[in-house]
């Protein structure tokens, strides 16, 4: 299923994208909701490292512009087609995306290995 399928299929409701950092790839995760009748659909996407675009959801669903915003912003993934595709949370000058494992900063402690 595809973002079209899910809104075509009648999932008007885009209740969340997130994120995943896996290493070599990222891993989106949108999950879209039925009104008319109990019903959830989680659709799921592997994005390269390595030039890391997507298309965005916001030309059916304008709520995800705040959810591909903060991706961007903590990920570094663009969203193909996006109207206003900038940082939400971090300083325009900000360098780098702090939700990303390689993300290096001399403000962050990192947690030992085999730490929960």
């Amino acid at each position: 299923m595809t973002i079209d399928h899910a809104f075509r299929d009648g999932f008007t409701y885009l209740s969340f994208i997130t994120a995943v950092d896996e290493g070599e790839n990222f891993r989106l995760f949108w999950r879209f909701v039925r009104l008319d009748e109990p019903a959830a659909r989680l659709v799921e996407a592997t994005v390269p490292r390595e030039d890391p675009v997507a298309p965005t959801a916001t030309r059916l669903y304008k709520g995800a512009d705040w959810h591909e915003r903060e991706i961007y912003d903590l990920f570094g993934i663009r969203f193909e087609g996006h109207p206003n595709l900038k940082r939400i949370f971090l300083p325009d000058g900000f360098e780098g995306h702090p939700l990303r494992k390689d993300f290096e900063s001399p403000e962050v402690e990192r947690r030992p290995e085999g730490y929960y």
